[in-house]
């Protein structure tokens, strides 16, 4: 375990934050291309780079701890104060990362907020829907909770 064993994983880590961007804009013009036969898949894909991203966090924890016990520094130390610890070329590597992990971030939770927003209003609008379709629907009552309400019948005058 050392330095190159750690850039390794933050690569690892890189590859698969773009890799997750990409999906999340996935995710997004399917939604806003109304291609919600796709969605589901798409958000599977979401939840399957989440949990390779969780595992390789796993590692990269593992790594800094070791390489942070080598420079006298706690095991749970940033990637700022690693790099500013280590020589050359190391600590510019290691501040490229921490730079790309914050850009990446940043888009990764925009994109996320912007996909939720969309879904939100999707929903929003498939219940309106419903609730113009005779028969049961559900919508929220007097303390939030979701209630049943039968559609009441209508008149229609086909003597006019």
């Amino acid at each position: 375990m050392g330095l190159a064993d750690l850039s390794s994983v933050l690569w690892r880590e890189r590859d698969l934050l773009e890799l997750l961007l990409f999906k999340l804009d996935e995710e997004r013009l399917l939604l806003a291309a109304g291609r919600t036969r796709w969605v589901a898949h798409a958000t599977a894909e979401v939840d399957i780079v989440l949990r390779q991203l969780r595992q390789t966090e796993v590692l990269r924890a593992a790594e800094v701890v070791a390489v942070a016990a080598a420079f006298d520094l706690p095991g749970d130390a940033s990637l700022a104060q690693l790099a500013d610890r280590v020589d050359d070329p190391w600590s510019g590597l290691l501040r490229e990362h921490r730079d790309a992990f914050l850009t990446l971030t940043a888009e990764i939770n925009a994109l996320a907020e912007a996909n939720q927003e969309m879904l939100t209003t999707g929903l929003r609008a498939v219940r309106e829907t419903m609730l113009t379709v005779p028969g049961g629907t559900e919508t929220y009552g007097r303390r939030g909770e979701a209630v049943a309400v039968m559609a009441q019948g209508q008149l229609i005058d086909k003597a006019s």
